[in-house]
């Protein structure tokens, strides 16, 4: 067990920067963190606990660090307890517009971004329930940037219009841009800003839950049951044990489900574009070409980007490399849509090729990626389409739905939009 005890010496207190720093600098360990303050305490992982310990200048921080990892996780804090000092330099308040936000996004942006002042974020946020389109385009004038996700619209016409509006900052809440013009943005002179990782955990346990979902039939099951049904027909899966799992992007996401797939007592086959041969020297995974992993694999779990153009990720999957792959195999993917011909998916489901398929992500989503359509008629036709199949289990890119992802999402973008403002480095957050 490792104790830190921090005298508080910014002028506005733990306000919302210390406190994401120091969530952020928790998260990654095992070690269970707790902080004190005036009789309160919090967990160190959690933004908003550790905001309402209303901890200010001159009290005293009591931090308790226990399990395995707390050398680690406690040099790690004290660097945080480092970044946190007050610093003396003035920054105007930076304006941004936010599109598409839901009631979850308010809850962690507008705490980071309620102080002004010496250390703090700096930014006055907008928030604005429509997407980005070329229709709500026009809702940018007057700010200073704008803030997007997956399923907001920034082509040529749109980043355009933006220029005109006066833009200067694209913040991307999520780690993927190929919704966004790059090209457009350059010639207008317009930063793009993304959050390179948040919680890639988040997204690879939802990988496995859903294709589990998927082979056991386990909502087809509870279905049955809340219908006074106990019979077994139907929900017919397989063991995963000593089967052949195919991960297909091996970045951090891919690593994250390759383990798990090895802790289910899979072999583990590896494609990607740029090899990572430390991989194969730690037995997690072996590289083969996209043809034998097709070939060999039971499950095949899609992590690539989605990059567009000759020799990219677009339509990764369509009927030859359907074609190619086992009868009954697995099919999951929480990456993009754009990877799987959603066309050839269903030719291959009504042929019986899939013994499950499961889907976070699929071509054509985005007039319903987080939208309530429940009083309405499912005017969606792929949705409508890829419901019908009993093997298939499909959610609303909801992979990255965890506190610990939100939170890590809000940080991060909040750092980006700091660094713009301050004229500090980008890092690996800038997309060129």
């Amino acid at each position: 067990m490792k104790v830190i005890n921090y005298e508080v010496k910014n002028p506005l207190g733990i306000h919302a920067r210390p406190a994401a720093i120091l969530a952020q600098a928790c998260t990654n360990f095992k070690a269970a963190v707790t902080i004190e303050c005036n009789g309160e305490s919090a967990s160190g992982n959690n933004v908003l606990q550790i905001l309402a310990l209303h901890a200010a200048k001159g009290s005293t921080l009591k931090i308790t660090i226990d399990g395995e990892d707390a050398d680690a996780c406690a040099d790690k804090i004290l660097e945080a307890l480092n970044e946190i000092q007050p610093k003396d330099k003035a920054t105007k308040v930076l304006r941004i517009a936010f599109f598409g936000t839901k009631e979850y996004d308010r809850l962690f942006f507008s705490e980071l971004s309620k102080d002004k002042g010496e250390g703090t974020y700096n930014v006055d946020i907008e928030y604005f329930n429509s997407r980005l389109t070329i229709e709500s385009v026009g809702l940018s004038k007057g700010y200073d940037g704008v803030c997007i996700f997956v399923n907001d619209e920034a082509p040529r016409p749109v980043i355009e219009k933006l220029a005109e509006n006066g833009i200067k900052l694209i913040l991307l809440r999520c780690a993927g841009f190929n919704n966004v013009d790059l090209d457009a943005c350059k010639e207008h002179g317009i930063t793009v800003l993304r959050v390179p990782a948040y919680s890639p955990y988040a997204v690879a346990e939802h990988a496995m839950a859903i294709i589990q979902d998927a082979n056991r039939r386990i909502t087809k099951g509870v279905n049955k049951v809340k219908d006074n049904n106990f019979s077994l027909n139907g929900l017919l899966g397989v063991d995963l044990h000593n089967k052949v799992a195919g991960i297909m992007g091996t970045g951090r996401i891919g690593q994250i489900m390759a383990k798990i797939c090895k802790g289910y007592g899979m072999t583990v086959l590896g494609w990607d574009a740029y090899p990572n041969k430390a991989l194969e020297d730690q037995g997690l995974l072996t590289y083969v070409t996209k043809e034998e992993l097709l070939r060999k694999s039971d499950l095949i779990s899609l992590h690539a980007p989605l990059i567009m153009g000759e020799g990219g990720t677009y339509h990764l999957i369509d009927d030859k490399e359907i074609e190619m792959m086992k009868n009954g195999v697995m099919l999951v993917n929480t990456s993009r849509g754009g990877l799987v011909n959603v066309d050839a998916l269903i030719r291959g489901l009504r042929a019986n090729k899939f013994h499950a398929v499961a889907l976070d992500v699929y071509e054509g989503e985005d007039s319903n990626v987080y939208t309530d359509h429940s009083d309405d008629m499912m005017q969606n036709s792929v949705a409508a389409r890829l419901v019908t199949f009993p093997n298939l289990i499909l959610t609303s890119h909801q992979a990255f739905f965890t506190r610990e992802a939100l939170q890590a999402i809000a940080a991060v973008t909040m750092e980006n939009a700091r660094n713009f403002n301050e004229g500090l480095p980008y890092g690996p957050a800038e997309v060129k």
